[in-house]
């Protein structure tokens, strides 16, 4: 939605955006919120800003592991780490729509590039809800305490992000199996206490939770552009694990949780850009206001209105599609679709709002000392993870039959 004062204004007065500036920025907001869950925005967005300012992001890059682990129980007493967790098993959502609750702190994360093992933890912790014995739910105690750490193994070098491209191997070894494979950009490899391993057996897709100790198992950090985050290659030489190891049963169970896996992956990604582009959208029309050219705000030149117009309505899209996709996700029907249709369209259009802002800002936005780019770099490393825009618009034409 452009508001009015953007259209058709040809005076040299600053834009009027006093409509945006709602509920302490210009960020999209989605108005089926219920009470709890806008209470539960405004807390992690409060959190964020007084415990993890970007000045104290800046610090932590220099950090192992991208973050104290103080911190991560902080998130983990907020209900972070809980959401996707049944309340059988000690967690619980605010809304029954747990992905959706999700999102909110994703969103919310995004605008503060905030580091932390979020979505890989999150997203294995769905699966063991669903899928995992009693013994590997027992893990979720930890996880719901910010005690545990959990990541996901599964690109492998020169892979397409979907489960047909996995090759490494799970062969049967003294009544167990032995994995043998590498596993390369495993969010928070490193970090993570269990690594949920998807390999292929003679039945079919697998998935492992096995444990970072393993014998075996070599784990290397591996260079990022995103400077909050920590990206690992996993290396599985025979890899021994029990029976008991495996998640679910092999084939066609364990293709739908990888799938969904994907899905939720994906979700909280495209969240997290559109709540970064947000972000930089917000202060970059605060910079148009206070810097001046020839006497003038930029803000009051009427290419630029045209150009934070454009950029205002990708913003209020990009939120739509990843809302959609999180209903969808929620309420099990046509997830596939609307999750390529957030990646496709949030996964190009936040990166080009960020780099039309750099340009808002002229030469101090190509600095290292602004903050702008650090959420460049984060949007950029979401952009080509589970699938680039292009990835996901072939999957939408496969789905039309073209």
């Amino acid at each position: 939605m452009v508001p009015g004062a953007l259209r058709g204004n040809r005076s040299n007065t600053p834009l009027n955006v006093t409509g945006w500036r709602c509920r302490g920025g210009i960020a999209p907001v989605r108005f089926d919120l219920s009470d709890d869950q806008e209470f539960f925005r405004e807390t992690a967005r409060r959190v964020i800003e007084a415990e993890v300012p970007i000045s104290v992001v800046r610090e932590w890059h220099d950090h192992p592991d991208g973050y104290p682990q103080s911190w991560w129980q902080a998130a983990a007493e907020l209900g972070w780490t809980s959401l996707m967790v049944p309340e059988s098993l000690g967690g619980g959502s605010i809304s029954g729509r747990p992905i959706v609750d999700l999102t909110i702190v994703a969103d919310e994360m995004g605008r503060g590039v905030t580091p932390g093992p979020f979505m890989p933890t999150n997203v294995v912790a769905d699966t063991l809800g669903r899928s995992g014995s009693p013994d590997q739910q027992a893990l979720l105690e930890g996880v719901v305490a910010g005690e545990v750490v959990l990541g996901w193994a599964f690109c492998e070098p020169g892979g397409d992000w979907t489960a047909d491209s996995v090759s490494a191997a799970a062969v049967p070894s003294n009544g167990g199996y032995a994995l043998t494979g590498t596993k390369v950009a495993v969010e928070a490899g490193a970090q993570a206490h269990h690594l949920l391993v998807t390999a292929r057996t003679q039945d079919g897709l697998a998935q492992f939770l096995v444990s970072a100790d393993a014998p075996g198992l070599t784990i290397t950090p591996q260079e990022s552009l995103d400077l909050g985050r920590r990206f690992a290659e996993v290396r599985l030489v025979g890899v021994p694990v029990d029976p008991e190891a495996m998640v679910g049963t092999p084939g066609a169970a364990t293709e739908a949780d990888v799938e969904r896996q994907r899905q939720v992956m994906t979700v909280l990604q495209c969240a997290d850009n559109a709540g970064s582009a947000a972000k930089v959208l917000e202060f970059t029309v605060q910079y148009a206001f206070d810097r001046y050219s020839f006497g003038r705000p930029l803000a009051s030149y009427q290419a630029l209105k045209h150009r934070f117009a454009d950029m205002k309505l990708w913003s209020e899209a990009s939120q739509a599609a990843v809302d959609g996709a999180a209903d969808a996700l929620a309420d099990g029907a046509d997830e596939a679709r609307m999750v390529s249709v957030a990646k496709s369209y949030v996964g190009d259009h936040s990166v080009e709002l960020m780099q039309d802002c750099v340009q808002m800002h002229g030469g101090i936005g190509v600095t290292y000392e602004h903050d702008l780019h650090l959420y460049l770099r984060r949007a950029t490393v979401n952009r080509g993870l589970f699938g680039t825009p292009g990835d996901h618009r072939v999957c939408l034409s496969e789905m039309m039959g073209y």
